[in-house]
């Protein structure tokens, strides 16, 4: 039975994303966005860049914030499993902590339902649940069945699971967001993305987005850097260092942001001819919507990454290649490809927020 709250106004929602790269927290703003139109009060809440970045977006909201799971890469790809498998007494230890935090905050600020993006901690007792991922099967090599039943056993303690994609084969997940669970409800919202395609003037040939946990964010931004000296054409570089102020700078062809705000991305990816960046789902799910034409270069050790830049290159979708191995002129491989492709739909969020 869930906890019957005192009436007000207005129910307030927590909506909480991991703070691992961006992705987590851009996929959460169109929700946050249906939130408030439905009458909703959205509460955010995360850590580091990902509720600096929600807090740039959503000035007027109240924002907390949660403890750090300081999750960060290996140098090395290859030692990324290690470098977790080390981290994890920490991990264990912080989300603990979070469920702690949550339930007193529940407690405080009445909320009528939790949305947690990945933060295996964000649930309260009593309080409808939701927990949204994109992984029912997490890849992590030679561990990939341990890795998607322990997953699966905290995605259980949610009352749902929201999966930002298709159900059935024709998706952009392929086959991490197809493995059923059986034990709670999951529902297929189609891909979440808070962009629109707009029919401008192309005004970039190429955008550079970086992001992503250090080390490897800076790693690509070096080896990005120093082969962009041989393109030819307009460049737009977005480092996705989210700070106190904006910063731009311009070098011959190149102008390069420290971050942008999502109108301003909106604005920038349907301006650019072709994006080169990391294959993180959220990113896909964006270039999608806008139909654009894109190389990837996953994060090395990242295996769901680097799943997700194989399938769309294996469809040819879209190139990709090892941080390693890029060159430049590896980017004339887009026009072998199909580029983005994307059939207009609507997530019914009137009957998605009726769980609350």
């Amino acid at each position: 039975m869930w906890l019957i709250l005192e009436n007000s106004s207005k129910k307030k929602i927590l909506v909480a994303p991991l703070n691992w790269g961006l992705g987590h927290a851009t996929r959460c703003i169109p929700i946050i966005n249906a939130l408030k139109t439905l009458n909703f009060e959205p509460v955010i809440a995360s850590d580091g860049n990902a509720l600096a970045l929600l807090k740039k977006e959503f000035p007027e909201l109240k924002a907390i914030q949660l403890p750090s799971y300081n999750i960060t890469y290996s140098k090395k790809g290859n030692n990324f499993k290690k470098k977790l498998l080390i981290d994890s007494p920490h991990l264990i230890k912080t989300i603990k902590k979070e469920k702690k935090l949550i339930q007193k905050l529940t407690e405080k600020e009445q909320f009528s339902g939790i949305i947690s993006d990945n933060r295996f901690g964000v649930r309260a007792k009593g309080i409808p649940s939701v927990f949204i991922t994109h992984q029912l099967k997490v890849l992590s090599g030679s561990t990939t069945r341990i890795s998607t039943l322990l997953h699966r056993n905290i995605i259980a303690k949610f009352d749902q699971c929201w999966v930002p994609d298709h159900d059935g084969e024709h998706n952009l997940s392929g086959d991490l967001g197809q493995s059923k669970i059986e034990s709670i409800k999951t529902k297929y919202l189609g891909p979440l993305s808070r962009f629109n395609k707009e029919n401008v003037e192309i005004k970039y040939k190429l955008l550079v987005v970086l992001s992503g946990p250090e080390p490897q964010r800076t790693l690509m931004e070096q080896k990005v850097v120093s082969e962009l000296k041989s393109f030819k054409g307009t460049v737009l570089l977005i480092k996705g260092l989210v700070e106190i102020a904006q910063k731009k700078e311009m070098n011959n062809n190149i102008t390069v942001y420290n971050y942008m705000t999502s109108k301003e991305l909106e604005q920038a990816i349907n301006q650019s001819e072709l994006i080169l960046s990391r294959s993180g789902y959220s990113t896909i799910m964006d270039l999608a919507k806008l139909e654009k034409r894109a190389f990837f270069i996953p994060t090395p050790g990242q295996f769901e990454q680097e799943y997700l830049a194989k399938k769309l290159n294996e469809e040819k979708i879209a190139p990709s290649c090892s941080q390693d191995e890029f060159q430049m002129d590896m980017l004339k491989n887009i026009d072998h490809y199909s580029g983005f492709k994307s059939s207009p739909f609507e997530v019914d969020y009137k009957n998605l927020f009726s769980l609350f």
